[in-house]
């Protein structure tokens, strides 16, 4: 029937999380894996740290699962702690089997550890600082010699396709109308089951530590087909982003401040001890505000991070891909200070899932940074995201594997109508919607909020939603519409939760309750389509 291809699995996303499952489940049926960009373009890629797991004989499963559920805030779910953290080390051995060159002891088979910020031991199993690139590159080349898995590169997923557009109700998902980059049409991608691995949404914000693919897709596709979105007001600010014109979205990796670097003020002196005991090892929503509030307090544009005072030959040796960034943009860290400020980094919230990675709508399945497992409550801890997409990747393909005989395949779906569209004369319009989405959610919704702020994104959100789904439904589809329409659907999604908390918790900080709400216990946020929790925003 027209432009239709069919399969076992519809994978959206190629990160860790994506491919993860995709490898899992090539064995037992024919998977498709769509890409945005290039298979390798994405959050993984980028990501430095490593992954979270108990290997030394002096740390425990105990010690990993409670310093998450405190830098969660009293929202983590103590029983998606304990399984993810329990699978830690399993899913650090399927990596290393795979082919992931994790960073061992100078002569030894044991992994190196780093320690991070809300870390109480030295747990963050690496590839020097490049480990995310690491993981992606093995991941795709190991994907791209399955003979079950077909690779869809500069594939835009735009909508899921439900039971509604065939008519029988919601129902199941039966998997999604996607959008080729290059030739610009839409097909039908049609799946018994269909995995949400997008990633997050931090091009909502004008300054973001990720690449420019992350713009909200999947959760924004999640929400419109019927699946409740939860907590998300806690968007995680990285603390230190490299600040330089040139440098866009560069990283500074917390591992240095686990190796002793220090943050300081324009005059050289620390402050960080000022704010908490742990100093620049504190969880990263209390090292982005104590920054926020000293370049507030200054007015400064950045503070500072040093790692200079340790030896040389350490840092080349275990920072080889900052040194050398940081190198081409006239800054020797082995001898100077490095400029830095935080960038919106880390979406913790996401489409509701279970253990299995389930969502709202029956064969719909979300993994990774697109989701709100319970894994991160109202602050991730660093380097736990990379593990969360391993293990509920392989949570998700075993519960999919023994689901696969029982699903039939998805009937025939309507083909893409584009006979009511024209190509647009205004792409002006995109542009600049695009750009005031950003900057108002950096304005009004970033570090530190307040109802008034709150308010104004809220209206303008609203204004935008409209004026976008006016201009969607008038001309025909180009990837920038696509992204900008999601981006609208996120940011509002994104103030309305953080109108409904009404205290201080985790990533969100109002002006206006700046105390967490001890009268109670730690509730989530919880938006439906109707916002079906009984709450609406006032």
């Amino acid at each position: 029937m027209g432009n239709q291809l069919t399969f076992d699995v519809l994978v959206i996303g190629s990160g860790a999380a994506g491919l993860s499952v995709a490898l899992q489940l090539a064995d037992s049926g024919q998977v498709a894996v769509l890409s945005k960009d290039t298979l390798s373009e994405g959050a993984t890629f980028y990501a430095q740290g490593g992954v979270s797991a108990v290997r030394d004989a002096g740390d425990s499963v105990e010690s990993h699962v409670q310093d998450t559920l405190e830098a969660g805030a009293g929202l983590c779910r103590e029983e998606v702690v304990r399984y993810v953290v329990q699978n830690g080390p399993a899913s650090v051995q399927w990596l290393d089997r795979i082919g992931v060159n994790f960073t061992r002891e100078p002569g030894g088979s044991e992994y190196h550890l780093h320690q991070e910020g809300g870390h109480s031991h030295r747990r963050i199993v690496h590839s020097a600082d490049a480990t995310g690139r690491a993981i992606e590159t093995t991941l795709e080349d190991q994907a791209r010699r399955h003979p079950n898995i077909g690779l869809f590169e500069h594939h835009v997923a735009v909508d899921l396709i439900t039971g509604r557009h065939v008519g029988a109700g919601n129902g199941r998902c039966l998997g999604a109308y996607v959008f080729n980059r290059k030739s610009g049409r839409v097909s039908v991608f049609r799946a018994r089951f269909t995995v949400l691995a997008t990633g997050g949404a931090g091009k909502v914000y004008l300054y973001t530590s990720n690449p420019d693919i992350c713009t909200g897709d999947g959760i924004a596709m999640a929400w419109r087909a019927g699946c409740r979105i939860a907590n998300m007001e806690f968007i995680q600010f990285h603390p230190t982003c490299l600040f330089h014109a040139a440098a866009k979205s560069f990283l500074i990796s917390e591992a240095l401040r686990g190796e002793g670097a220090h943050l300081l003020l324009p005059d050289g002196a620390r402050f960080m001890p000022h704010f908490d005991a742990r100093a620049e090892l504190a969880p990263r929503d209390i090292v982005a505000r104590a920054i926020d509030h000293e370049m507030k307090r200054l007015g400064s544009e950045c503070v500072y991070l040093d790692i200079s005072h340790r030896p040389a030959d350490f840092i080349i040796e275990h920072f080889p891909t900052i040194y050398a960034r940081c190198l081409q943009y006239g800054f020797d860290i082995t001898r100077q200070r490095i400029p830095v400020v935080p960038a919106a980094h880390y979406t913790c919230g996401g489409v509701m899932i279970d253990l299995h990675g389930r969502a709202d709508v029956e064969c719909l399945y979300a993994i990774g940074e697109v989701s709100c497992s319970g894994l991160h409550g109202a602050n991730r801890m660093a380097s736990n995201s990379l593990l969360e997409c391993v293990v509920f990747g392989s949570a998700a393909a075993a519960d999919i594997r023994a689901r696969m005989a029982g699903v039939p395949p998805p009937p025939p779906a309507p083909e893409w109508d584009e006979s009511q569209v024209s190509d647009s004369d205004e792409e002006v319009v995109v542009a600049h919607n695009w750009e005031e989405i950003r900057r108002f959610m950096w304005d009004y919704v970033g570090i530190v909020r307040s109802n008034k702020r709150l308010q104004r994104a809220r209206n303008r959100a609203r204004l935008l939603r409209a004026e976008i789904q006016d201009y969607y439904g008038n001309f025909r589809l180009t990837n920038d519409l696509i992204e900008l329409r999601n981006l609208a659907d996120v940011a509002g999604l994104i103030v309305e939760s953080a109108f409904l908390r009404r205290e201080s918790r985790g990533l969100h900080y109002s002006l206006d309750y700046p105390a967490a709400d001890r009268g109670t216990l730690a509730r989530d946020t919880v938006l439906g389509p109707k916002l079906r929790d009984g709450r609406s925003p006032d």
